[in-house]
């Protein structure tokens, strides 16, 4: 008999999958296609990363949970703040532009509008990669509520509304998957809710005909990424079948493989996510201490982003 998850296992699917994935590709990251079935590893390390090591992506992520946690919500200047000390901790991998943002020592209001103001080019994952604990948090608040707490926190970094955009995506199919619903029929409505600018291009990367190899830009930018994650989650039938996809798609595989696991996470739970994959997870947290959570941190920690996500909704 399908055990059918609970909300609660979706949203530490969500969190824990991102985490999974973002391991799993780790060690692939800029390589080619087809090489995680080629060498048949899986969470053994590599690339300068222990095994079961996540990365920037889920730094990041935790980074933000925390944050909503113990202010109680969504406070910018705070969320800016904690990733500021994260940067200057010497994380083992941190996007250029994110890096550039972070330690422009520009107000946490204007440091990524400026970047972009004079570099015009900050359509990167960056944002995407480091949205499952938000999405959990802001899910219950509704479709609005959650895609525009996605943008305002991408915009902290990502000057280019391309990464808002497709952050706010996430999010809301992230909430349509703890609803119990499903993320892919949920496309076109969303699609609907995105910024008249950018809806065009984002229909196209996520329309049911779409292949990562017709992508025109490297999948380290926000689209591609995005596409290729619900590409992995529309033509596999479970979380390890998606995140293996997503990692043999290769690039920058620890973002596509997290934002994959995101999804999948969230569509079939926690549960789904192979033991084996979660017994050496762990999460470094550079500029916060000596901080390590494991999967039972991420699991906690996602519990009490669900919970209190919800009292904030029902308080709003």
């Amino acid at each position: 008999m399908t055990v059918v998850p609970t909300r609660i296992d979706r949203a530490v699917g969500a969190v824990v999958g991102s985490a999974a994935g973002d391991a799993l590709g780790a060690p692939y990251e800029f390589g080619p296609a087809g090489q995680l079935s080629a060498r048949g590893e899986e969470m053994r390390g590599g690339g300068g990363w222990d095994p079961g090591e996540a990365t920037d992506d889920t730094q990041m992520a935790v980074l933000v949970g925390t944050s909503l946690l113990e202010r109680g919500g969504l406070e910018l200047p705070d969320v800016f703040d904690r990733f500021r000390r994260w940067a200057a901790g010497d994380p083992k991998d941190i996007g250029l532009q994110t890096e550039i943002v972070l330690t422009s020592g520009d107000p946490w209001d204007l440091a990524a509008a400026l970047h972009f103001q004079t570099n015009a080019r900050a359509a990167g994952n960056g944002s995407l990669m480091r949205a499952s604990t938000s999405a959990v948090y802001f899910a219950p608040a509704g479709r609005d509520a959650t895609m525009d707490a996605a943008r305002r926190i991408a915009a902290l970094t990502h000057g280019d509304r391309a990464a808002w955009e497709g952050t706010a995506v996430l999010h809301e199919l992230v909430r349509v998957a703890l609803d119990g619903g499903d993320p892919l029929a949920a496309l076109p409505a969303t699609l609907e809710r995105v910024h008249p600018d950018h809806r065009e291009r984002y229909a196209r990367v996520l329309a049911p005909d779409w292949h990562p190899d017709l992508a025109t830009e490297f999948n380290g930018a926000v689209w591609p990424c995005l596409g290729s994650a619900v590409w992995a989650l529309r033509t596999t039938a479970g979380f390890a079948q998606a995140a293996r996809a997503a990692v043999d798609l290769g690039g920058d595989t620890d973002t596509v493989a997290a934002v994959t696991g995101t999804l999948a996470g969230a569509r079939y739970g926690a549960g789904a996510v192979p033991e084996s994959w979660t017994a050496p997870l762990h999460v470094p947290l550079p500029g916060h201490g000596d901080q390590v959570l494991d999967a039972a941190g991420l699991r906690d920690l996602a519990r009490r982003l669900a919970t209190a996500g919800a009292a904030a909704a029902r308080e709003a």
